[in-house]
């Protein structure tokens, strides 16, 4: 009987790109067969998705032996009161964490299918340039508003241009659509659009989609020393976001937010102290990012102060007077501390959640 449970999650987990745990709060899941789920035509690429994390045993124990000296050598202080908040904080999680840890190391038939995740023989890749443009470059030049891109409805014959700064590109077909920009091929999902422009520029957002957005999930570029060093992405001093119109961008009858963390204690203060109050966000509850290697274990030692094996999200309600004022929406109860587990893609990119959290009312 367990054999078959754990065969049919396996089953599901294949197809969905989600492994549940059963009797927790903890999933699995694997962001290129949760992202392919969007294509009808075309496959996103393992072997492109998964850019780390999936080093020979050796390069892994160099690399913690690196770490374990790096670690030695550190001098120990007298923590500060944001150093101590940061403590508190990840002790009451820790416990949490390294049980969904030890659920994750016993489900020895998920290992097995981890350490072929890049090389993924039943996904079929679309082709893939290891050249990207930068967007962001692009879109600080003089000539950005000259920019075009090419959407081309091959099963229709069809082929449109349309600017792609400052614009909705929009693809309302069930199929998917292939485009091209500057010579490079892109595959836009069915169904899907976005809005490539500056931040200071998303007002005119609210112009191009009326109805609003029951989701809203924001990566904001935070202030991050990592991210400096790097030299990955440019970004902003927290009181920027301050000014992101939720209120206009939220659906009439509500919205789930959605914010990515660091762990840095000064961030989580600003968030609930000024950030969520100034969009009119009511803080619900704290889901949890475990990142771990294509062998199951974590990225960095789970007490590593600065580099911490995890990131937060936090959701909130942001409460609509709805279609009819006399009576408000009533918005479903979020669960608290769910976590989630995945292998990381590139430098800061974050697992798809958008199928995961949908809003729903009562």
């Amino acid at each position: 009987m367990e054999n078959s449970k754990t065969s049919d999650k396996l089953s599901a987990f294949l197809k969905s790109g989600i492994y549940r745990f059963e009797n927790s709060n903890v999933v699995f899941i694997d962001p290129v067969r949760m992202l392919n789920r969007s294509y009808t035509r075309f496959r996103f690429s393992p072997s492109a998705y998964y850019s780390r994390f999936f080093d020979s045993k050796e390069t892994i124990e160099t690399s913690n032996s690196k770490k374990r000296k790096r670690m030695d050598k550190k001098v120990p202080h007298e923590l500060n009161e944001r150093e101590q908040a940061a403590t508190l904080r990840h002790q009451q999680v820790r416990p949490m964490l390294l049980k969904a840890h030890e659920l994750l190391m016993e489900a020895t038939d998920l290992l097995a299918i981890m350490k072929g995740l890049r090389g993924d023989s039943n996904i079929c890749s679309s082709t893939e340039s290891s050249e990207h443009h930068s967007f962001i470059e692009l879109g600080k030049v003089w000539q950005a508003p000259l920019y075009e891109i090419i959407l081309k409805a091959a099963w229709k014959g069809l082929e449109r241009v349309v600017p792609v700064f400052n614009n909705l590109v929009v693809n309302e077909a069930s199929d998917d659509m292939e485009a091209e920009f500057l010579n490079k091929k892109y595959i836009m999902p069915r169904e899907s659009c976005f809005y490539m422009s500056d931040l200071g520029q998303i007002h005119n957002l609210i112009h191009e989609c009326n109805a609003g957005f029951n989701l809203i999930v924001i990566d904001p570029p935070w202030e991050n020393g990592s991210a400096r060093q790097k030299l990955r992405y440019p970004t902003l001093p927290n009181w920027y976001f301050l000014s992101l119109p939720i209120k206009q961008l939220a659906h009439p009858d509500g919205a789930l937010v959605a914010l990515w963390m660091t762990n840095r204690e000064k961030l989580h203060n600003f968030v609930q102290k000024e950030l969520f109050p100034s969009w009119g966000v009511s803080h619900e509850a704290t889901y949890y990012w475990l990142k771990v290697k294509a062998d199951g274990s974590l990225i960095s030692d789970l007490d590593l102060f600065h580099h911490r094996p995890y990131e937060c999200l936090l959701l909130g309600y942001f409460h609509g007077q709805g279609t009819n004022s006399k009576q408000p929406p009533r918005l479903r109860p979020i669960k608290h501390d769910q976590i989630i587990i995945s292998i990381p893609g590139e430098y800061s990119r974050k697992p798809p959640i958008g199928g995961k959290f949908v809003l729903t009312w009562h």
